[in-house]
């Protein structure tokens, strides 16, 4: 992520605070990606020295002042102004994470040997949110290849309890 991505979340991050509204901002951020996702040569064309930055501005506008406020709008329209629209992407990440850090909030990714169960999931949720006294959401996911056990990524830290780890370890302990 630049500097500049960085600069800009944390404005809008800012101003979505005062106005207490940084869930509603965060959910038009993700609709704004979303109609770049589905409209191929949008962020291009906003990015575009080719096309006046005037209508640049407008056609932005005018597709999306009835799907978000004039908060993102005016966001979109700095973006757009200063040459960062192409890191749009960039800025939500980072207004997420700002989001998440503001209300406790983290997503553990668990990746284990087999499906877990709704029961398991909910005792690892449990244990996790007790651990780190926080809000978390699990993604979980299968790798067959770590033969058991789970494998649990949360902000960045990594806690490997699988058996392909633990049997690593022992390999690595023999060889020495």
């Amino acid at each position: 992520m630049t500097n500049l991505s960085k600069e800009f979340s944390a404005a809008l991050f800012d101003l979505a605070m005062d106005e207490k509204r940084e869930e509603e901002v965060l959910e038009e951020l993700k609709l704004v990606k979303s109609v770049f996702d589905v409209t191929p040569g949008a962020l291009s064309t906003l990015a575009s020295p080719a096309i006046p930055r005037t209508e640049r501005l407008a056609l932005m506008e005018s597709s999306l002042k009835d799907q978000v406020s004039q908060t993102v709008i005016s966001f979109l329209a700095v973006l757009i102004s200063r040459g960062g629209i192409r890191n749009f992407d960039d800025c939500l990440k980072g207004y997420e994470e700002m989001y998440n850090s503001a209300k406790k909030l983290s997503t553990a990714k668990v990746v284990s040997a087999v499906e877990l169960t709704d029961a398991e999931k909910e005792k690892l949720l449990s244990q996790l949110e007790k651990k780190l006294g926080r809000t978390i959401y699990l993604e979980c996911s299968v790798d067959e290849t770590l033969l058991g056990g789970l494998k649990v990524e949360v902000d960045g830290k990594v806690m490997d309890g699988s058996l392909k780890h633990r049997l690593q370890q022992i390999k690595e302990v023999m060889n020495a």
